[in-house]
């Protein structure tokens, strides 16, 4: 038998059996299968000489279980990181915005929100905003003018066209 049919037979007999195992570490089914084709291309490119291995399908199950380890790792640290980031106290909105209001906003697309939130909530020009959101001024303005419209038609108001 030739070394691609052994590596193609290798692989549909053990894929499977690897995921699971897999799974059973990262607990994400989607991650699993990643790691696990990670694990064969890894055996895919040291093939000529795991081939030669009594046991080639344990290389490559200890290769799917040392990134599926380091995967996990990983996603802990970075929670930590994110914990760590999330400021202990975050400023909402003052009271005197209305549930009407806040659940318009939130219909808006991302960018406009950003732009709404920054423009509204937190008094920016829209130069400052263009640079934050590192647009040029005439998209940040337009992204502001398009929330506007929207939100007069959420709010049944009218719309003020200056912007700025």
């Amino acid at each position: 038998m030739d070394r691609e049919t052994e590596f193609r037979n290798l692989f549909a007999d053990h894929y499977m059996p690897v995921v699971g195992t897999v799974f059973m570490i990262v607990q994400d089914r989607a991650r699993a299968e990643e790691i696990t084709q990670d694990a064969f291309m890894q055996l895919l490119r040291h093939w000529n000489r795991v081939s030669r291995y009594e046991q080639p399908e344990a290389w490559i199950r200890r290769v799917a279980i040392r990134l599926a380890v380091r995967s996990v790792q990983r996603e802990q640290r970075l929670r930590v990181a994110m914990a760590r980031m999330v400021p202990q106290r975050v400023e909402l909105p003052d009271a005197a915005v209305s549930a009407e209001v806040l659940a318009a906003v939130r219909e808006l697309s991302p960018k406009q929100r950003a732009v709404v939130v920054l423009f509204y909530f937190e008094d920016r020009p829209v130069a400052e905003i263009a640079q934050i959101l590192d647009c040029s001024e005439s998209a940040a303005a337009m992204r502001l003018q398009r929330a506007r419209e929207h939100l007069a038609v959420a709010l049944a108001e009218e719309v003020d066209s200056h912007v700025g």
